[in-house]
């Protein structure tokens, strides 16, 4: 299926990928990404499994062919799966993948029916094996629970991706043992640095660790050989010569990434954010429930490659504020 109104941005950038948030709602608690007493979006204000499937659709016939289901996590939301069903039927039709990031609590329940629909591979947030570190990290006893739905989606046949947010005095000292297990049950791993996105309890700056130096840690215990593969996300990818398995880096604050950058996010209320660290948006909701929701979705469409930012702009130091006020699980991870 080819497109004759392919969303291009004013830098010629070709947007192919949709990041898609069904819900701002969260089961865990992950330190770096919000606070304890999170206050949630009112329901009303969320997209309906309607609204959500018809904006994928618009979206697809303007040239979105991956589409990734976010949160919050994804999969506390009741009606995700009908809309994983609907999506999986473009595949083949405009749609080349549908996938979901996911912190894995409620995988175990959903990996075969996720398999059924169409979906290929999961991205699951890991950042740690030790069952204290994750009750501290998470604030909740759940590692378990995570295990649990990686051995499922492995048994549903689905690839795993690993994605570790790189912590200083948290996790650093087992990101190798947590590489080596991933790559041990065939999996990537992709290593994030922490993101300055949000009001949260800690001071981010205290726990961020950038990748270039992780990287030269890596490499005197192990060969890395750059790839030039591509997910159609931002990592990227090394070969760990000792494991066999591939690695990936995120680097949003050591190495810019945004020269090719293919990406939109739309939050669970329908605003697009036509750039993860800026606050360029524009609203797709209104758009949906106008008089005429397809011409007003076009025209929202177009001005959302118009302002679609060169790069981003994030920073971290002691003391600064977040560089966007809004959370990671508003915006979709």
């Amino acid at each position: 299926m080819s497109c004759d109104k392919p969303l291009v941005d004013a830098f010629a950038r070709r947007i192919t990928y949709l990041r898609l948030s069904v819900t701002d709602r969260c089961d865990l608690r992950c330190s770096y990404c919000m606070p304890e007493l999170m206050q949630f979006l009112p329901k009303r204000e969320i997209l309906s499994l309607e609204e959500l499937h018809k904006l994928s659709l618009a979206m697809i016939a303007r040239g979105i062919t991956k589409i990734r289901l976010t949160g919050g996590e994804p999969l506390v939301r009741r009606d995700m799966i009908e809309l994983v069903q609907a999506l999986g039927r473009k595949l083949g039709d405009g749609l080349e993948e549908l996938t979901l990031t996911t912190n894995g609590t409620q995988l175990a329940a959903h990996a075969d029916v996720l398999a059924r629909a169409g979906v290929k591979r999961v991205n699951i947030s890991l950042d740690t094996l030790d069952r204290e570190i994750f009750a501290k990290l998470t604030g909740r006893d759940r590692l378990n629970d995570v295990l649990e739905g990686i051995r499922a989606a492995d048994e549903a046949g689905l690839a795993v991706k690993i994605n570790a947010v790189a912590l200083k005095g948290v996790n650093e000292g087992e990101l190798p043992d947590l590489i080596s297990w991933a790559h041990g049950r065939g999996a990537d791993v992709t290593l994030i640095e922490v993101m300055p996105l949000g009001e949260i309890e800690e001071e981010r700056s205290e726990h961020y660790l950038p990748l270039p130096a992780v990287r030269d840690r890596l490499e005197e215990r192990w060969s890395l050989t750059d790839l030039p593969d591509n997910t159609g996300g931002p990592a990227r990818y090394v070969r760990v010569a000792e494991t066999g398995g591939r690695l990936g880096f995120i680097t949003p604050l050591t190495n810019n990434f945004c020269a090719s950058c293919n990406r939109i996010r739309v939050t669970a209320t329908g605003q697009l954010y036509a750039c993860l660290g800026g606050a360029e948006k524009v609203d797709l909701r209104a758009a949906l429930r106008s008089d005429t929701p397809e011409e007003e979705l076009e025209r929202a469409l177009n001005e959302a490659m118009m302002i679609k930012p060169e790069r981003h702009h994030f920073a971290i130091a002691p003391g600064a504020a977040p560089t966007q006020p809004r959370h990671m699980s508003v915006t979709g991870g």
